[in-house]
């Protein structure tokens, strides 16, 4: 078995990959992140690699401690990288470290996990996520308090039907695990993959 920072090294080594196959166009095309570019999404990934604790801190004051507002101000800090350098960034950043090393590297696997997927979805450009990796991401993302995960997975009995992995009691909620995380994490593109009584107390909850 590998450690997280293992695989989140690996995540973001594929991430890095992937994003070079990319064109300009794409470069510009929208993601699941409401709003959001993929120059935009890989932006604010590589900005919280560059916090100190320190800095983040002062964000969080400036945002009133908004995670909305505060991915803004990070988004505004340098907004003319090209993708070139952003790759770069992501490349010379491979191992957790700062914000993305907290809870054992598991913030920087969730982070790249997800928004890898976030610009993936829209441009039909699906993978297979390996499953070591996923699991851990759902095992942590459903106490992740900081995405509002925690809230829309509470009450809930979470089964991922394409891997060896459940967690919670309550209402059951089905569907790939893919789906579960990206739901879970506020993504509502992915409520048409999952069943059971818990998707719709799911559904619910990223309305409120």
């Amino acid at each position: 078995m590998k450690s997280v920072a293992r695989l989140v090294r690996d995540e973001r080594t594929d991430f890095a990959a992937f994003l070079r196959t990319l064109t300009p166009e794409q470069w510009d095309a929208r993601t699941l992140c409401s709003e959001w570019t993929v120059r935009e999404v890989v932006t604010h990934v590589v900005d919280y690699d560059a916090l100190r604790f320190r800095d983040l801190f002062t964000q969080a004051v400036r945002g009133g401690l908004r995670l909305d507002r505060m991915n803004a101000l990070g988004l505004a800090r340098e907004p003319g990288r090209t993708p070139d350098e952003l790759i770069a960034r992501i490349e010379d950043n491979l191992e957790p470290r700062g914000l993305t090393a907290v809870f054992g590297g598991r913030v920087g696997l969730l982070d790249s996990l997800v928004h890898q997927q976030d610009i993936r979805r829209p441009l039909g450009l699906p993978r297979d996520i390996p499953p070591e990796r996923l699991r851990h991401a759902l095992a942590f993302a459903r106490h992740a308090r900081v995405i509002k995960a925690d809230k829309r997975a509470r009450g809930l009995r979470l089964v991922a039907t394409d891997l060896d992995w459940s967690a919670g009691s309550g209402p059951e909620l089905r569907g790939p695990g893919e789906a579960i995380l990206l739901a879970i994490a506020g993504r509502d593109a992915a409520l048409g993959e999952l069943s059971g009584p818990g998707a719709a107390i799911l559904a619910s909850r990223l309305d409120g």
